[in-house]
């Protein structure tokens, strides 16, 4: 069998010489294609299963223009499998009833059915339900494709009873070789200098169905000169981010954003929040999420670093796109260069534990007012130190429950204005012992 992975040519029809040029490259082996040696290759999980002629379910994740579809059809027919393709965006019901019983009917004549399921995440969940029988009993070996997580999108039932496989966006390298094979099929090189050839790479963000889309264009002008980066970014149209708002992307770029601030990189925050701009995210709710940095990932250390945060989300509203964006930019250069310390927000996450374990606990009478009679006699205010009457404006008195013993939760970091408050604990904790008669 693996050298039947290696050349098994696809059983399907030769696309005409008028069909669009991605079909017409679409690769005939395994082994032709690009970019996803680490599953296709020998050692690959899909080169290891075509190998032992033998495929299990499995679920096909990555970015759009990687060859999920392609892969699918060629595992059906590496391994001598009829090949059935839905998309779940036009598919309900009635079509998956009638898919899984021609698959039995084939299956009773000793024909197995790879089932390719495009956009598998739009199924919902008792849909996905439905797939499990079938899967279960080997009517149809399933070939699910998704640009989403699967640990979001399908059914943990499901996903049991498949391998997930990850393919990745398609690198420069492998973009240029569909270039290369795009040009040896139109047997004339594209028409552009080797700095827009370049840019055209760029331009693809890992698909190479866009790219090869491109390239199409660019061969059906006449051009006397090739062009040039400039000339090709005014013939071509600017293709927007792959970026959801409600989804992966979203939640991929928000967490490189608060890792690039919380690791003191300017640069690579100021990308991720162009990356997010560019998206079309929505300003304020980066704006948020800096508010969040600021006082969970510096706090203290620098207290105008929540004061640059707000002052951003106030520019923005009175400015609006695309001047109050510099705001958020300043914002984000101030959080990611300021000195770091989580000590203010693992402070309350003790405190709120401790306050759950002892919430019943009174504080003590001298520091609760009196404002009855009866408050006064049992002893409430009795005692109480006003530390502004006292010597350095400091009582050191003991404001913890009787049952309760005195704890620590805030520990200031080093760094930053934070280094003065240790001074300042410390000095308060001398006090504190020698006021106390320690």
């Amino acid at each position: 069998m693996a050298d039947l992975f290696a050349d098994t040519v696809s059983q399907a029809a030769v696309p005409a010489d008028n069909a669009p040029l991605a079909d017409r490259l679409r690769p005939r082996m395994l082994s032709e294609v690009v970019g996803q040696e680490h599953l296709t290759g020998p050692e690959g999980a899909i080169g290891r299963m075509v190998a032992a002629g033998r495929l299990s379910s499995m679920i096909l994740w990555g970015p759009p223009g990687t060859g999920k579809t392609t892969i699918a059809r060629l595992l059906a027919d590496a391994v001598e499998l009829r090949f059935v393709a839905i998309s779940a965006v036009f598919s309900g019901v009635a079509d998956l009833k009638k898919v899984f019983a021609e698959a039995r009917d084939h299956a009773r004549t000793g024909t197995r059915t790879l089932l390719f399921v495009d956009e598998i995440h739009r199924f919902n969940r008792a849909q996905q339900d439905g797939f499990l029988p079938y899967v279960e009993d080997g009517t149809v070996i399933l070939v699910g494709a998704t640009t989403e997580n699967p640990s979001f999108e399908l059914n943990a039932a499901l996903l049991s009873r498949s391998q997930v496989l990850i393919l990745n966006r398609l690198g420069s390298g492998a973009l240029g070789e569909l270039l290369n094979r795009a040009e040896q099929i139109e047997d004339r090189p594209l028409p552009v200098t080797p700095e827009a050839r370049g840019a055209l790479i760029a331009s693809a963000d890992g698909d190479g169905r866009f790219l090869l889309n491109q390239a199409e264009t660019l061969f059906a002008i006449e051009v006397e000169e090739p062009l040039d980066p400039q000339a090709l970014a005014a013939l071509l149209h600017r293709r927007m981010a792959v970026y959801d708002k409600d989804r992966e992307g979203h939640y991929n770029l928000i967490s490189a954003l608060h890792k690039a601030v919380r690791g003191s990189d300017p640069q690579a925050a100021l990308y991720y929040l162009a990356r997010m701009l560019e998206g079309g995210e929505q300003p304020l709710f980066i704006a948020r999420r800096l508010v969040r940095m600021a006082i969970e990932d510096i706090g203290l250390a620098d207290p105008q670093a929540l004061v640059q945060c707000i002052a951003a989300k106030d520019c923005y509203d009175f400015l609006g796109s695309p001047e109050g964006e510099l705001a958020l930019a300043q914002a984000c250069l101030y959080v990611a260069t300021a000195p770091k310390s989580n000590a203010g927000y693992k402070a309350f996450g003790a405190a709120k534990r401790s306050a759950k374990e002892t919430g019943s606990l009174m504080p003590p009478k001298n520091i609760l007012n009196a404002p009855t009679k009866l408050m006064k006699q049992v002893g409430y205010g009795s005692g109480y130190q006003y530390d502004h009457d006292t010597e350095d404006a400091f009582s050191g008195d003991n404001y913890w429950p009787e049952e309760m013993a005195p704890q620590t939760f805030y520990t200031p970091a080093p760094r930053g204005f934070e280094a003065k408050i240790q001074e300042r604990l410390a000095y308060w904790d001398r006090l504190r012992k020698e006021r106390q008669g320690e």
